[in-house]
């Protein structure tokens, strides 16, 4: 479903909501069937930069309009809208099938499996449309692919702008400092269980 804002961006802070490019490891981001290897990177900016088209943009090769984009990021997110600005003249993508934590797809497994959600795409070259997530399917994501199996009638696939708007929940840190914890435990721990004459149970 694509929605228009139901805000004036003057009145509202739009770059705060579509900040998740702040949490996107953008140097492992990466794409399949992209004219200019790591073009794809130039694609995640703040909101306010979504309509500046004077730098570098993703492209898929000629005669080809399938692209597959992988976006992992520092810590786990929970999604609830995302935004494509594609290119003129038939270059934007016509439609968009997402997977959620799944590493290493390539284009037989994305067009072979089933996608979380797919949406079937407008031309938004004002950048003024997002697509809502059915946002209970996009918690804790750790990593999301996008699949754009076709365009509009152009010769490539153009896309010059990926917007996510969401929350990040830092939990992979969380995890990590659990099991620091939990394998350099505090050695009053065994003091105590040595003084009380408790032992260490290990679990099967």
């Amino acid at each position: 479903m694509a929605c228009l804002h139901d805000h004036s961006c003057e009145d509202h802070d739009c770059s705060s909501d579509w900040s998740l490019y702040q949490h996107i490891d953008l140097p492992k981001v990466s794409a399949l069937n992209e004219a200019v290897p790591g073009s794809v990177k130039s694609v995640f900016k703040a909101w306010e930069q979504r309509l500046n088209s004077s730098g570098e943009h993703l492209e898929s090769n000629d005669g080809d309009p399938e692209l597959l984009v992988y976006i992992p990021f520092t810590s786990d997110v929970k999604i609830k809208s995302i935004s494509i600005v594609g290119g003129a003249d038939g270059t934007s993508p016509s439609k968009m099938r997402v997977f959620i934590n799944r590493d290493g797809i390539d284009f037989s497994d994305a067009q072979g499996m089933q996608a979380v959600q797919e949406w079937d795409l407008v031309e938004n070259l004002q950048g003024v449309l997002e697509y809502q997530t059915r946002y209970s399917k996009f918690q804790s994501v750790a990593n999301i692919t996008l699949h754009f199996p076709d365009n509009f009638g152009g010769e490539t696939t153009q896309i010059h702008y990926i917007g996510l708007k969401g929350e990040a929940t830092q939990l992979k840190r969380d995890v990590v400092a659990t099991i620091v914890y939990e394998v350099m435990p505090n050695p009053s721990d065994h003091k105590t269980k040595a003084e009380t004459g408790g032992g260490i149970s290990h679990v099967e």
